[in-house]
């Protein structure tokens, strides 16, 4: 018998459904897509349990035929490609014809729409990719379709959905990406029946204060190049805002919101020696160039696409932005202005004799500024003689056999009397009897660079690294709050108001219950304000506004290959934040409470990502050896 057979449409667009529509977020992305093709002006997005029960998007657009509202729910059916050489010259949003085909294979979608030539419009239901009602109705000009009940036919689709809160910031984000593309265009977003965004048409920049926060509005740099190749439009924030996490940084091409690492690099190369370390930019920059240089089809959600010379386009964005930098004096100048001290060297209050100038012009110096091809010449006799024992500054100094030193080792963990994490017995590290024998009680403490702590132990030389010290000891610190049923809650006497994007809104409410784990006590108190009532004992008053917006900065964009609970990334997210940081001074006392707290931690020798030492110890019998004692 035969055993190949051609599957129904309905598991057909299920299994293609599984690639455009993973979770709400990606039905948001497409329907607005299309709501912007249409030509609308005016699109508004309503979503309710976090696109879980409902998605809808009402645009004032061309609409649909009757025929056409049918067809659109048609796998591969769209208006954009007619022939193969469109897909080499696309400029719209949309255009793979699988977007509403996938929608009604997983939800229960209903459309409403009408053509400004047509007295009616036409209404359709559609339920796992079956049409069950299409007729004429009345309706406003536009599209308005409605996507409920996402997953109902696919529970264990619908059970792999990350909580509201989660699910929601991807929606602001997918919200955020399209506004942003689109500034003349205005748009709202309403979640649960209450107004999340409400963006009116205007410019490029006032879009973008709109969306990042009015406190950008002067620290925003224009970035502007126009060539035969490219243009780029945009906007970069000056270094002072410049941020501990990749935040706010957002590329289209074409109008189409990418992600590229590649052009970040040339982004972060641009801002060379004008950020401090481990900052990165704020920036908003458009790249529009011919839609036959790049392939927008890589991949499935089209965020990741593929230049036809990336190298020029990297050239090109870096010296915009370079360009712009200097434009608005935000990089470093040379300052020409005439120094007071120049008029007193000798060179400008002596007279310029005939013996000086006669001295002067028969130099090789003279020779080369005022002769003819002596610029790379040189004297075969005086410069000959006072080089010619230049190879000997390359040659190996002779030491003696008795006094040599032994070569330092290229892999310091293997090196038998220096001590690592990855070098000492794991029963070792974990004993509780080490803490008392590495350092002796009145051991004197050194602070070398500002990083590093050196004490001398019964063992050796003990070097502590201070900001991964200070992070393993607030680790464990954290960690033990966060798993006990009442943290110790300092009450504030004037509770701190904090007003916070709504996409960090939704965030902070995720993680306020955690967070009141470890002492922070924190209400909503409007769409995006909330009061901080209460903060762990040992925050310095004022600073847990600072905190609470470095905290989220950081969440968002926590980075592991490890899948972490909220609880453990808030954790790791607080212990590297208020890490003491290298570069600052400590005293005595303070070097002396660190190392002690380090080595009473339950793991001490490493950070708590598991992959740097907190410590190096070397063995006084290596020390020795080091200077040919032994």
């Amino acid at each position: 018998m035969d055993i190949i057979q051609l599957l129904p449409d309905n598991i057909a667009n299920q299994i293609a459904a599984g690639e455009v529509i993973q979770r709400p977020a990606s039905a948001v992305k497409e329907l607005l897509e299309n709501a912007v093709d249409a030509g609308a002006t005016e699109i508004k997005l309503i979503v309710q349990d976090a696109g879980k029960a409902l998605i809808q998007v009402v645009d004032n657009g061309k609409g649909m035929s009757f025929t056409d509202a049918r067809l659109c729910f048609e796998r591969h059916a769209t208006s954009k490609i007619k022939q193969i050489e469109d897909l080499f010259n696309i400029k719209t949003m949309g255009f793979r014809g699988e977007a509403l085909a996938s929608v009604a294979a997983v939800a229960q979608v209903e459309l409403k729409s009408r053509r400004k030539e047509d007295e009616l419009g036409t209404y359709l239901e559609v339920e796992n990719s079956e049409v069950k009602l299409h007729e004429p109705c009345a309706a406003p000009l536009g599209t308005s379709i409605s996507m409920k009940n996402l997953f109902f036919n696919i529970p264990a689709r619908r059970n792999f959905l990350k909580s509201n809160a989660a699910e929601m910031r991807h929606i602001v984000d997918e919200f955020i990406h399209v506004a942003m593309a689109f500034p003349a265009l205005s748009f709202s977003l309403t979640s649960n029946g209450q107004e999340m965004f409400h963006l009116d048409s205007g410019s490029l920049k006032q879009r973008v204060v709109q969306i990042l926060g009015n406190n950008l509005n002067s620290k925003l740099v224009n970035v502007s190049d126009h060539t035969d190749y490219l243009n780029i439009e945009g906007f970069v924030g000056k270094p002072e805002i410049a941020r501990k996490t990749r935040g706010d940084q957002y590329f289209f091409v074409n109008n189409r919101f990418i992600k590229s690492p590649y052009l970040n690099h040339a982004v972060t190369n641009a801002f060379d020696q004008l950020l401090p370390k481990e900052s990165f930019p704020l920036y908003v920059l458009f790249i529009e160039l011919d839609p036959s240089e790049v392939d927008i089809n890589v991949h499935p959600t089209k965020q990741e696409i593929k230049f036809e010379d990336e190298k020029i386009i990297y050239a090109f964005v870096q010296a915009a932005i370079k360009h712009a930098l200097a434009q608005f004096s935000v990089a470093p100048t040379l300052d020409f202005t005439l120094n007071a001290d120049i008029q007193n060297l000798n060179a400008l209050t002596q007279p310029f004799s005939e013996d000086k100038q006669s001295d002067a012009q028969s130099s090789n110096l003279f020779k080369t500024f005022t002769q003819k091809n002596q610029a790379h010449f040189i004297d075969s006799s005086k410069e000959k003689k006072e080089l010619q024992d230049w190879q000997n500054f390359f040659e190996p100094s002779v030491r003696k056999e008795e006094n040599s030193f032994p070569e330092f080792p290229k892999d310091w963990s293997a090196a038998p009397d220096i001590l690592t994490p990855s070098a000492v017995p794991v029963e070792h590290l974990f004993s509780e009897e080490k803490s008392e024998k590495i350092i002796p009680e009145n051991a004197q403490y050194l602070q070398l660079h500002k990083t590093y702590i050196l004490v001398s132990s019964d063992q050796g030389l003990c070097i502590v690294h201070q900001q991964i010290a200070h992070e393993r000891i607030l680790y464990e610190k954290y960690s033990q709050m966060s798993h006990e049923k009442h943290a110790a809650i300092q009450q504030l006497l004037f509770p701190s108001e904090l007003e916070l994007a709504p996409a960090d809104a939704f965030l902070l409410e995720d993680l306020s219950t955690e967070l009141k784990k470890i002492g922070y006590l924190i209400e909503k108190s409007s769409t995006n304000k909330f009061t901080i009532l209460g903060v762990p004992v040992d925050v310095t008053d004022g600073n847990e506004m600072h905190i609470i917006e470095l905290l989220l900065e950081q969440f968002k964009h926590f980075s592991s290959d490890i899948k972490f609970s909220k609880r453990e990334k808030i954790v790791r997210c607080l212990a590297r934040q208020q890490a003491i940081k290298s570069g600052k001074v400590l005293s005595q006392e303070e070097m002396q409470n660190l190392v002690e707290q380090l080595f009473s931690c339950k793991i001490f020798s490493i950070s708590p990502t598991g992959d740097i030492p907190t410590y190096v110890l070397f063995k006084e019998d290596y020390i020795d050896r080091l200077f040919g004692m032994k």
